[in-house]
């Protein structure tokens, strides 16, 4: 299946500023099932320099440097890619012993692990939730986490398209939230457990409501499967229709495009995404 993308990204300021480097995660990470065919970024007003790094995560980061002053800042991005049909549970447990919750990640994979195991400070209230649906997975790790998947699907989806997840526990409690938040309380309940668990932003195609607005979903990394997607917005296994753009411990360092300016200017924020599966119209220039 091919897939393409336009993500537009539009600010303006009611006064001249001067934009200071921005950060945008906008390209694609390499998975196995998916192959990058073209990438077009085309930015207004014209920086003087792009640099593309690989970042402390591997992803792929695109620093951009502008010179002078300007009233707006346009940001768009297209990309193909080739997306094939994916199995997420198409995995053995090695060791066999992690197909049971809890279970211990060898030592030198838990040292990599570390930051993927803490942050979202998990309170006594996931926790105990958490281990309520293991002990109806009988300890059984994919059940459970199929299960979590599952039961957050179930809460009242809101659209908030501005500002940080909800802390996992006010997700819970409250049962509504946004796929981000959504996210988050997976982790949170995963790390409790002691399952690695990190944030990814990407793109859903498939999904009326998905495809106009960024997406997000959790990995889990399992012994003998790597990581591993799970998407409670949808209560889907990742496949083919998710498209990847950045993986972190830190759902804040997620955000596609991030910068300041300088000047007292007061800005406006306006994004358009399109997903298209099948028909590839051709990139603009």
């Amino acid at each position: 299946m091919q897939l393409y993308v336009r993500h537009t990204s539009a600010y303006t300021y009611d006064q001249p500023v001067g934009l200071k480097p921005h950060t945008l995660y906008l390209y694609p990470r390499p998975y196995p099932h998916q192959r990058l065919l073209r990438y077009e970024l085309t930015i207004d007003p014209t920086p003087t320099q792009i640099v593309r790094n690989v970042d402390v995560e591997s992803n792929v980061q695109q620093v951009v440097y502008f010179a002078g002053q300007t009233q707006h800042l346009n940001v768009t991005m297209e990309m193909e890619i080739e997306s094939s049909e994916f199995n997420s549970l198409n995995f053995i447990f090695f060791p066999h012993e992690a197909h049971r919750v809890p279970f211990v990640y060898p030592e030198a994979i838990r040292e990599l692990l570390l930051p993927y195991l803490s942050g979202t400070n998990p309170s006594a209230l996931v926790d105990e939730w958490a281990r309520s649906l293991v002990d109806e997975a009988n300890g059984d790790t994919v059940d459970f986490l199929l299960r979590l998947n599952r039961n957050i699907r179930q809460f009242r989806y809101e659209v908030r398209p501005e500002g940080p997840p909800f802390a996992p526990e006010h997700t819970l409690v409250n049962r509504t939230g946004s796929c981000r938040d959504y996210t988050t309380l997976f982790m949170a309940a995963c790390r409790s457990l002691g399952i690695a668990a990190r944030f990814v932003s990407g793109y859903l195609s498939g999904n009326p409501q998905q495809e106009h607005q960024l997406h997000a979903w959790a990995e889990v990394y399992l012994p003998g499967a790597g990581w591993r997607g799970f998407d409670p917005t949808e209560n889907e296994l990742i496949g083919n229709r998710h498209i990847f753009l950045t993986s972190t411990a830190k759902p804040e360092l997620a955000a596609p495009i991030s910068g300041t300016f300088t000047g007292k200017a007061q800005s406006t924020f306006r994004a358009e995404l399109l997903i298209n599966n099948g028909q590839v119209p051709n990139f603009s220039h």
